[in-house]
């Protein structure tokens, strides 16, 4: 097929003993994890989950310098456990939901905090606070059959060697199964698309020359250097 232009790349992330991932689309849940809704001034309970996306282009690879972006002053981490799908559908029982999933990794949903709070302030949508360029780094994607489905196990972030988050996977209030089955009702999903999990408590601003080491139980670490 012939196209006006030329067509842009196919963002893919390496796969552990297997072949490159198409990404689709980046699906992000929010206040995943009781104490980090806290932190950020919301109540814990179990409210219906909702999400926000990044482009598939915000994929950057582990061992990456990444720019600090354009247009913030408080530029965010939050570490991930990163679902990648290889099946899709609308309205998936929960019971089904995990038989959509090609496997998990470690990602990044970095922020620019300061644009996000002014959003809110106003009513404004997230997006330039989420879904910027580089906004979404992610380490190699394991499996099923290698890593089956995590339900627990640590999950943190380093910055500078210095712990700055801390969690556990059995910690989410919407389990992997439910958050596919919810957000299949929204939309219908396929194969490529990725669900980043939500964070645990201990968001915090990185500046220029910053080291992020990010670790979920299981799966290869994502680190990246503030460039």
């Amino acid at each position: 097929m012939s196209f006006a232009i030329p067509a842009p790349a196919q963002t893919t992330i390496p796969v552990v003993g297997g072949n490159p991932f198409p990404v689709r689309r980046i699906y992000c849940v929010g206040r995943n994890y009781a104490a980090h809704a806290r932190e950020m001034g919301h109540d814990p309970d179990r409210e219906p989950p909702f999400f926000f996306t990044k482009p598939a282009d915000a994929i950057v690879p582990t061992d990456s310098v990444v720019p600090y972006p354009a247009a913030t002053a408080d530029y965010h981490h939050e570490i991930e456990m990163v679902v990648a799908l290889s099946g899709g559908g609308r309205d998936i029982p929960v019971e089904k939901a995990l038989e959509l999933v090609y496997g998990y990794a470690v990602g990044l949903d970095m922020t620019r905090r300061d644009i996000q709070a002014q959003a809110k302030k106003m009513g404004r949508p997230w997006d330039m606070a989420k879904g910027f360029d580089q906004s979404a780094p992610c380490a190699p994607i394991v499996p099923v059959a290698q890593a089956g489905h995590p339900a627990k196990g640590p999950v943190w972030l380093k910055v500078n060697g210095e712990l700055r988050q801390e969690g556990d996977l059995s910690d989410l209030i919407w389990s992997v199964a439910e958050t596919i089955s919810y957000l299949s009702g929204l939309v219908e999903l396929f194969p490529g698309d990725l669900i980043f999990t939500g964070t645990p408590e201990g968001v915090g601003a990185v500046v220029k020359g910053d080291r992020l080491q990010g670790h979920v139980e299981g799966l290869p670490d994502i680190n990246i250097t503030i460039g």
